[in-house]
Parts: structure tokens; C-alpha cells; sequence
């Protein structure tokens, strides 16, 4: 059975450097769920960071009941017959366009949410189209020139919100300042915050901390008195997790001299972004130079649920463990039950070496979800 294992110790240092950044900057960090949602470490996250950032009901229902502090939503349309359960669970609530704004933000204002308004500063810096909110079809943020043919930004409008990176750093997110800066700086005296949204690659090793805060500081001083608010997602559990997996059965090599490496974990239903990104994850003890090639495949009858090539120095054998690395982001929340191949079980590995199981999957969570 494969299972994903939380590394408290490699988790509580990626805090310990958001939590840095958060006193030396002053700015507020959230844990943006979408890439992180483990209840089980979210009262060691809380210590370090602000609260949570959501996109739906029931992420921001799962940030406010496990996670506390400050509760922060955005979705592209919010559906009106969830409104009412939002407003009673988040602290800022983000719309995607002034009609939203138009229809919901009085609504907010009267139940003490701030309201915010995601804007699209048209600075493509992502790498993978898929994931960049600033190309030219982008349904994230209103531009500009819309805001003004809509009439301009509401009186009900507290704050700006933009996301544009995609595990990245200083350089590009100074490029989407200045981006931001020149179509949309007027707004910002009328503003009481602003959100520079995700994909900030902080605790990335080679990522530039110092940069970061220096960049900060000379915003804030263009813009004073401004609450400065930054959710990355990956930053917060980056390298803290892995998927173990075991070999099923080595098949004989194929046409291309690489043998096929049968596992009982899945691309296609326990890492997803290895089809979707696409990348190839770390496998611990992979060597490139390995006289042992193989080709790791999952047990599903998805022709191409392949995860990679890897070699090895010594042959694989039936029944030994692979391990995935940095399996903590993405993975476990974008993961399925497709073929009906089993979700592995969830781990949390304590500092001091200890292991507690904190979820085991099985049929009833297959066929319950299918009705």
C-alpha cells in the first residue's frame, strides 16, 4: 500500500523562514489550501502563519475549522446559493470582476467581510501556460481598460488582489510589481491592502530571502500604510512530504532497452501534475549514471500512466519501496480513485522520529464518492 508521509521537521522549516519574512517585511502570510490541505498539520502551521486562503465553500470551511486565524477566499464566479454559508466563515472575501462586485460586495460589507477585487497587471511570467493567469485568454483578474468600461472600482472595495507567479521569485515578482504598479498604483491611497497572491517559491533553497524583504520595504515605502498579504501554497510544505511506493512486478525490456517497473502508486491517480504539469519528480536513490534503467509505470490500465525513467546502481527487485520526493504539494490534493486504485494512506512523521497514521482509505471511500 503506498502511502504519503509529512515531514514535520522539513515542514517546521519552511515556517520557521516564512515566519522570517512575515516579521521582517510585516507582511501577512496564508497558506493557500489549494496546494496543502492536511488538517493534521495545520495546528503546527498555525504557530507560523496568518490563517488560510481558499476557492471554494469547502476549502474556506476547512481553513476556518482546522486551521483559525484569518479565513480568505477567491473564485473566478461565486455561486449565490453559497454566498451566505462564505460570508459567515471567511475575514476577506475576493471577487474576479466588477459584476461580481456589483453583485455581492454590499452583502459582505453588511456581514463585516472586506472585499477585495483580483486584478490582472497582463505580465505573463509562468513558464506553462496552463498555469499562468496573465495569458492573453486569462479568465483571472480584470484588466484594466475592463475595469474602466465597467464604470471604474467600487466604493466597496478594500483592497487589490493579483497572482501571477508560478514557483518563482524576486525577479519575476518585481517584474509583476511594476506591472501592477503602472496600471493600477492610482488605486492603491483608496485601498487599505493589497495581496500579492502566490506561487512565491520562498523556501526554495537558492530562493532570495534578503531580495524579498528589500522588495517589500521599497514597496511599502512608495505606498504607505498599506497591510501587505502573500499566500503561497507550495512555500509552505515544499520538500516536507514524499510518496512511498512499492514494485509490483519488472517486466521484461521493451524495444527501447528500458524495462517496465510495475508500482501500486499512480501518476495519473496519486501525483497528477506528473501528466498534467508535466515533470518528472526526484526518487530518492536514483543515481542518472545507474547501470539499472526502468521505466516506473502505474497499476492503472491508463496507457500512459507513466511517472518517469530512473536508474538505478543496483537491480530492483519485487516488493522494494521507491520514494517520491516532494509529494506533500499537490499531490495529495489533487489525487483520485480512477480504475478504482486505492488512495494511499496519509502519514505524519513527528520530529522527534515517530509516525502517526492520520488516514487510511479503502472501498467505501471508492464507491461512496461514485453514489
Amino acid at each position: 500500500m503506498p502511502r504519503y508521509v509529512i515531514d514535520e521537521k522539513a515542514l517546521r522549516r519552511n515556517l520557521e523562514i516564512l515566519k522570517d519574512v512575515s516579521g521582517r517585511a510585516g507582511v501577512r502570510i496564508l497558506l493557500a489550501q489549494k496546494a496543502f490541505s492536511c488538517a493534521a498539520a495545520y495546528p503546527l502551521c498555525a504557530k507560523y502563519l496568518a490563517g488560510t486562503t481558499a476557492s471554494s465553500l469547502f476549502e474556506a470551511k476547512h481553513g476556518h475549522d482546522f486551521f483559525g486565524g484569518e479565513t480568505h477566499v477567491f473564485a473566478p464566479a461565486f455561486d449565490p446559493a453559497e454566498m451566505d454559508g462564505l460570508l459567515d466563515l471567511v475575514d476577506h472575501i475576493v471577487f474576479n470582476s466588477p459584476r461580481q462586485v456589483a453583485l455581492f460586495a454590499a452583502a459582505a460589507r453588511a456581514r463585516g467581510v472586506s472585499v477585495g477585487l483580483r486584478v490582472n497587471p497582463e505580465v505573463a511570467v509562468a513558464t506553462v501556460p496552463a498555469y499562468d493567469p496573465c495569458r492573453p485568454s486569462s479568465r483571472l483578474g480584470v484588466r484594466r481598460g475592463d475595469l474602466d468600461a465597467a464604470g471604474g472600482l467600487s466604493a466597496l472595495v478594500d483592497g487589490l488582489h493579483f497572482h501571477c507567479l508560478c514557483e518563482q521569485g524576486v525577479a519575476e515578482l518585481e517584474r509583476v510589481l511594476g506591472g501592477f504598479e503602472a496600471r493600477f498604483g492610482d488605486l492603491l491611497p483608496q485601498m487599505k491592502w493589497v495581496n500579492f497572491g502566490g506561487g512565491h517559491h520562498i523556501t526554495r533553497r537558492d530562493y532570495d530571502v534578503d531580495g524579498l524583504v528589500k522588495l517589500i520595504g521599497v514597496f511599502r515605502e512608495r505606498h504607505p500604510g498599506l497591510d501587505i498579504y502573500l499566500e503561497p501554497g507550495e512555500a509552505v510544505a515544499l520538500d516536507a512530504g514524499f510518496l512511498e511506493a512499492r514494485v509490483l512486478e519488472i517486466q521484461p525490456k521493451g524495444a527501447d532497452g528500458v524495462a517496465n517497473a510495475i508500482l501500486d502508486a499512480s501518476a495519473a491517480c496519486h501525483m497528477p501534475d506528473v501528466l498534467e504539469m508535466p515533470y518528472t519528480p526526484r526518487v530518492s536513490g536514483s543515481a542518472p549514471d545507474g547501470a539499472f534503467t526502468y521505466r516506473f509505470g502505474g497499476p492503472t490500465c491508463l496507457a500512459g500512466d507513466e511517472i518517469g525513467v530512473y536508474s538505478f546502481e543496483r537491480p530492483l527487485r519485487e516488493g522494494d519501496t521507491v520514494v517520491f520526493e516532494d509529494m506533500a504539494i499537490y499531490s495529495m490534493v489533487k489525487n483520485n480513485t480512477f480504475n478504482g486504485v486505492n488512495l494511499p494512506d496519509i502519514v505524519l512523521r513527528l520530529e522527534d522520529g515517530r509516525e502517526e497514521t492520520v488516514r487510511t482509505f479503502g472501498y467505501s471511500d471508492f464507491a461512496a464518492r461514485l453514489g
